[in-house]
């Protein structure tokens, strides 16, 4: 059995367990379910934290090398280009999805959730007061390239990379090549440490999954099981045409795909963090085949612009929130409000729990009561695992796709 195979059933294994472990104190032992949960989420804590720790290096050499080998301007603003019009298209797309679905669904409408103390919302009511413009500009240009790395600031990261790295490539080879070949053995390094960092994979899944569990037990899915239901099938109707999409571009090869990332998917699913399998997911789609330098200019991008499974949920809670309030929604209102989302939910990936900041900060801008977060906070880990499960879907597709049109996508015909 492959060493992938042994990470996918390790990983399944934590989340039975997981589940089974915080099921039992949450009936059994409720009055310790609290500190259970403290301590035992310190396990996934680790786990994200180990991960973090290496994303900044690695998508800065990866991406300072994947340009400078290309050495072409030409080639670079044509694949970005690609990747631009992917990432507009499957945004608009997944925002549709979310508005049409939620309103044929009408979730806020048939429910009777139960008011929630909005003290638990106070914290992302607070930090979407800021949101503006200037905060936007200041989330995107770095003043500092060490604040930047300092605190995993992607997209400022691969802002500073990307000039570093074609003025590399324009600096001729005599001066650039011992700087790329130190930055490409320093990402293979790194990559080497991606291996042994997913090996703790399985003890974050089992610690984030019993945690959540121990406190919310399983009441949590009962009271809000036509909001998941509804948001979930959303999310497999949004899966079903990426994968119709992905398969008109990839063919068949996207099963063998679909088996190369299963563990990350999972992963994400689990520890609700896509970012946590960024490192993994390079090495799986460089080994599938897509290109090493379309991979390491396009999937930093993605992580930024192409968050498919939370786009679709910004506008699926807002309009859930609306319809809880009674507040009737004109098209034009809705279509306004998509096309505020797809504006301001750019760049902002390293905002903790982005996509909650966002749809509050619209719900202010369209006279719905912002308070209405508390709602859906309670089970927003739950949505949360299936949209960053979808977030690392559309990436991995993105990055594959722009491969394909770049003609340089290889198939090394290994056993998955």
């Amino acid at each position: 059995m492959k060493g992938q195979n042994k990470l996918f059933i390790a990983i399944i294994i934590a989340l039975i367990i997981g589940v089974g472990i915080g099921g039992v104190v949450h009936m059994q032992y409720p009055e310790s379910a609290e500190p259970f949960s403290k301590n035992i989420k310190l396990l996934g804590t680790v786990f994200i934290r180990l991960v973090q720790m290496i994303i900044a290096p690695l998508v800065f050499t990866t991406l300072v090398v994947g340009i400078a080998k290309m050495s072409d301007i030409k080639m670079i603003g044509r694949v970005g280009t690609k990747a631009m019009l992917w990432f507009i298209s499957a945004s608009l797309m997944s925002l549709f999805i979310g508005l049409i679905l939620v309103n044929w669904l009408e979730p806020g409408h048939v429910t009777k959730l139960p008011i929630q103390d909005v003290s638990s919302a106070d914290e992302l009511l607070k930090s979407s007061k800021g949101f503006s413009m200037e905060d936007f500009v200041k989330h995107v240009v770095p003043k500092s390239i060490f604040e930047a790395f300092a605190t995993n600031e992607v997209l400022q990261i691969v802002v500073f990379s990307i000039m570093f790295g074609v003025a590399l490539a324009n600096m001729g080879e005599e001066y650039a090549q011992p700087v790329i070949k130190l930055f490409d053995i320093v990402a293979h390094a790194i990559l080497k440490m991606v291996a042994y960092i997913m090996w703790f994979a399985p003890l974050g899944v089992l610690g984030a999954i019993a945690a959540v569990v121990a406190v919310n037990g399983f009441e949590i899915f009962k009271v809000y099981a036509i909001y998941l239901r509804d948001f979930f099938f959303a999310l497999g109707v949004l899966w079903l045409v990426l994968l119709l999409v992905g398969y008109l571009i990839l063919g068949n090869r996207l099963f063998e795909l679909l088996k190369r990332i299963k563990a990350p998917l999972l992963i994400a699913f689990s520890t609700t963090s896509s970012e946590a399998v960024f490192p993994k997911l390079v090495e799986e789609l460089e080994q599938f085949g897509c290109n090493s330098r379309v991979v390491s200019f396009i999937l930093p991008l993605g992580y930024s612009f192409n968050l498919d499974g939370s786009m679709m949920y910004m506008t699926f809670a807002s309009i859930f929130i609306a319809q809880i309030y009674g507040i009737e929604m004109t098209i034009g209102q809705q279509i306004t409000m998509l096309l505020v989302l797809m504006l301001t939910s750019k760049g902002i990936a390293g905002v903790p729990r982005a996509s909650l900041v966002i749809i509050v900060a619209t719900c202010s801008m369209f006279g719905i009561p912002p308070e209405g977060i508390a709602l859906i906070l309670p089970i927003d880990h739950f949505c949360d695992m299936g949209r960053s499960m979808t977030n690392v879907l559309g990436n991995a597709l993105a990055t594959s796709a722009v491969s394909k049109w770049e003609g340089q996508l290889e198939n090394p015909g290994v056993e998955v």
